[in-house]
Parts: structure tokens; C-alpha cells; sequence
């Protein structure tokens, strides 16, 4: 497993963070595509949507993921990045492979077992994470953000660069300027504009947190840039593991 440039304050993992751990799996993860749709739809109405508590929010990690698709090579990261300073107090890496074939609306079966692995390796317990993909906002209501939320039993938000499902009007061009996203007459997530003038991103609840929660949490995090700050350091990170540029890039 890769670690990478540990600074600042850390607080050990509780019982609860590690999870994955010490707790049974939510579901079975080498599955056929018709299993996978079945457990879809299960943990659907397991996901939890409650005030996240924002004033109590200080860690928040980012996760990005990277894939070969037909080689079933994956590169994923986590970063967590401390608010009130904005410096990255933990981050680790890994290089692996899957099993999972490349569906689309089944690409947490690939890519949570990884971020599973990593997760792991964290010696912080974040407050919150924000994966590079999208949460509510999927076909059957339990994206990534949604999936990986159930398995670390943690608040997540879902922040995708490309809409997935779903139809809306455009936001303001300014920065906080939102649009509901809608599928059918559900609300699904909103589309936010986190930047002046640059393309919006795709917000929606992972797990235990509210749409205004989520996109409060990513216009705080996107102080500068289109990403939220610890989704851009996750990719910033990945695509150094992939490149091999970092000996900290573990395979497993």
C-alpha cells in the first residue's frame, strides 16, 4: 500500500472509520452484472439523507480513480485535506486490478472494493468524502458515492465532471450559481457552478448528508479551482501512481 507525505495534525482511526475492517461487508463484491443490479437495488433505501452538521466538518477526504477498461488495471487515491488550514494531513495510494467487467451504472462493483483497500491505510478519520463521481444522481439512486458511503458507513458526497442521468437548466454563470438536476419529478442533485465563467459540476448525495449539505461542502472545498480541492489532489495523486512517478504507489 502507498502513503504518501503525512503533515500536520492526525487523530487515530476510531473502531467505526475502519470499517472495512472490522465490520461484516454490505454485500458480496465478486458478483455476476444481473447480481449486482439485484444488490443495486437493495441497498438503494439503505442510504440516508440528514443534516451532515457543516460547522463540525474539518477533515474531508477526496477520492479519484483511474482505470484501464479493458485491462482491468486500477489506480485509485485517497487525500484528506483539513479545512481550516488547507494543507493535506493524509493521503495514500494503490495500484491493483479487478474482476468487474466495465458497465456503466455498475462502476462501483470496479472501483469501492480498491477504495476500500486504501481506506484502510488512512491514520485520520475524516469527517466527510467526496468521491469523483456521482451519488443520487444514477439510474437506480446508489452511485458511487452512495455505495461507498453504505460500506464505510460515512458522509459522502457525490461531485462528477459529466451529467450521468437526468435533465436541468443552466446555472448562473457566476460562482455559486446552481440548477436542480431532475429525473422525471425527482430532484436528483444540482448542477454547480463552482468557478466564474468555467463548465459546472454534477453534485448529489452520497449518504448521510443533504443536497444543500453536498453542494455547500463543494463550493467550500472549490475555493480556486472547477474541483473540490480534495477530489483535485486524489487525481493530481492518481495520475502520479499511473505514470509511475511516485515509488509510493504500491500494487496489490
Amino acid at each position: 500500500m502507498g502513503r504518501i507525505g503525512r503533515t500536520g495534525p492526525m487523530r487515530p482511526m476510531p473502531d467505526a472509520a475502519a470499517g472495512p475492517d472490522r465490520a461484516p461487508p454490505i454485500n458480496r463484491w465478486e458478483v455476476t452484472p444481473a447480481e449486482a443490479v439485484a444488490i443495486q437495488r437493495e441497498l438503494a433505501g439503505r442510504v440516508v439523507q440528514a443534516p451532515l452538521g457543516l460547522d463540525r466538518v474539518r477533515l474531508v477526504a477526496g477520492a479519484d480513480l483511474s482505470a484501464e477498461r479493458m485491462r482491468g488495471n486500477i489506480y485509485v487515491g485517497v487525500v484528506v485535506l483539513d479545512l481550516a488550514t488547507g494543507e493535506t494531513v493524509d493521503q495514500a495510494v494503490l495500484a491493483t486490478t479487478t474482476t468487474f467487467p466495465y458497465v456503466p451504472g455498475l462502476l462501483s462493483f470496479r472501483e469501492v472494493p480498491p477504495l476500500l483497500q486504501v481506506w484502510r491505510h488512512l491514520r485520520v478519520a475524516p469527517d466527510v468524502l467526496i468521491c469523483d463521481g456521482h451519488g443520487l444522481a444514477h439510474p437506480r439512486r446508489i452511485g458511487l458515492a452512495c455505495h461507498a458511503g453504505l460500506a464505510l458507513d460515512l458522509p459522502t458526497v457525490g461531485c462528477a465532471k459529466t451529467r450521468y442521468v437526468g435533465t436541468h437548466d443552466e446555472p448562473g454563470a457566476d460562482r455559486g450559481g446552481t440548477a436542480p438536476l431532475v429525473d422525471g419529478s425527482e430532484v436528483i442533485g444540482a448542477v454547480v457552478r463552482t468557478q466564474t465563467g468555467v463548465n459546472p459540476v454534477y453534485v448529489s448525495v452520497g449518504h448521510r448528508c443533504t443536497l444543500p449539505d453536498a453542494v455547500a461542502l463543494v463550493l467550500r472545498c472549490a475555493t480556486s479551482v472547477r474541483l473540490p480541492e480534495p477530489t483535485r489532489r486524489a487525481h493530481a495523486l492518481v495520475n502520479r501512481c499511473r505514470r509511475g512517478e511516485t515509488a509510493s504507489c504500491d500494487s496489490n
